[in-house]
């Protein structure tokens, strides 16, 4: 017996068909109705950060890392469509690839993450 995978990400919501909506529209993480969001294999980290971790907001509980390629189409695409953006050079290196961030509209942060070339 073994884990095999993260099987979703739950959490609460004052909205939550709105906020489906959002993450279907800019992110196409949630398919139809109950129809799993099928995704690329590929490396998942499961990390436990200090309860006063200044790497997301005071008073978020967890943050969301998605796996993503072509990250600079897909910052245009998300400023193109309103939303803001959030990159730091200091976030990206060779060994680890490059990161962005935005929010949720319920204020929850998300991370959008290019892995490094192989």
């Amino acid at each position: 017996m073994a884990v095999t995978g993260v099987g979703g990400i739950f959490f609460r919501a004052g909205n939550p068909d709105a906020l489906r909506e959002w993450y279907r529209t800019h992110l196409g993480v949630v398919p139809e109705g109950w129809t799993p969001w099928e995704q690329a294999a590929g490396p998942t980290l499961i990390m436990p950060f200090a309860s006063n971790t200044g790497y997301w907001p005071e008073g978020k509980q967890w943050m969301v890392n998605f796996r993503v390629t072509e990250l600079d189409e897909l910052i245009a695409k998300l400023r193109q469509a309103g939303l803001a953006v959030v990159t730091a050079p200091a976030w990206n290196t060779p060994e680890t690839g490059r990161f962005a961030r935005i929010y949720d509209p319920e204020d929850n942060p998300i991370e959008l993450w290019e892995p490094p070339l192989d």
